[in-house]
């Protein structure tokens, strides 16, 4: 389609990790706002509002490239005001992130998205956000895997709907909103390397067999969410 360019595999500043830890702190706080301004955060709560009453009294939760942890802080006050109980982890392949995530969640980890530090069906909703897109394809189905392993009742990956628009829109914003130089590259670069709807729903249902919910959301962003093979 003339709106959807092709998928890049380009280079972003953050996934180097000789990258500068403040340098990649102060990116992700642009990222936080990105998310909240441009739809990210709006699109993981609402996948997660629709399945809340699953939970019961309590549950837990793991972020899965959860950076500065702000979707797991969020969804922790989505679940108070359903009265719901619950428990939220992080991991992150960053060692500084994964201690940053430790000091306002539950539990953190430093790890590999593709090595989840978990047991088999131990935690009831994996989120996902925005990460998906930072692995080649090949790399993907592994991924994935991990995620409807490690979970018990939901998955919940979200990421960028690629497209001229959304790339452009993000980079004249970005001038206003005076994120740092290395925010602006790699958002860029993101949406460049994000999905079509059915490429992210393909990559569920051949990674894990299971037919994922795919719904497009406000700011050019994707949602996927699945019931795990147990």
């Amino acid at each position: 389609m003339m709106l959807t360019p092709r998928r890049i595999r380009d280079v972003e500043v953050l996934d180097d990790p000789t990258t500068d830890p403040l340098v990649r702190e102060r990116s992700l706080r642009d990222v936080c706002r990105s998310n909240v301004l441009f739809g990210g955060t709006h699109a993981v709560l609402t996948e997660l509002d629709r399945v809340m009453t699953w939970l019961g009294m309590r549950g837990t939760l793991l972020d899965v490239g959860t950076g500065l942890a702000d979707i797991p802080e969020r969804a922790r006050r989505l679940a108070e005001s359903f009265e719901v109980e619950l428990t939220t982890y992080g991991v992150d392949a960053a060692e500084s992130l994964a201690k940053h995530a430790g000091a306002v969640l539950d539990g953190a980890a430093c790890a590999d998205a593709r090595h989840l530090p978990f047991a088999d069906s131990s935690v009831d909703v994996v989120t996902c956000s925005q990460m998906l897109h930072h692995f080649e394809d090949e790399q993907i189905p592994g991924v994935l895997r991990e995620l409807d392993r490690v979970a018990r009742k939901v998955v919940i990956v979200s990421d960028l709907r690629r497209s001229w628009i959304a790339m452009w829109g993000f980079w004249l914003a970005s001038w206003p909103l005076r994120f740092h130089p290395v925010t602006r590259h790699d958002g860029v670069v993101s949406v460049r390397r994000g999905f079509t709807a059915a490429e992210l729903s393909a990559h569920v249902l051949g990674s894990t067999g299971r037919p994922p919910l795919v719904q497009r959301r406000l700011g050019f962003r994707l949602t996927a969410t699945w019931v795990p093979s147990l």
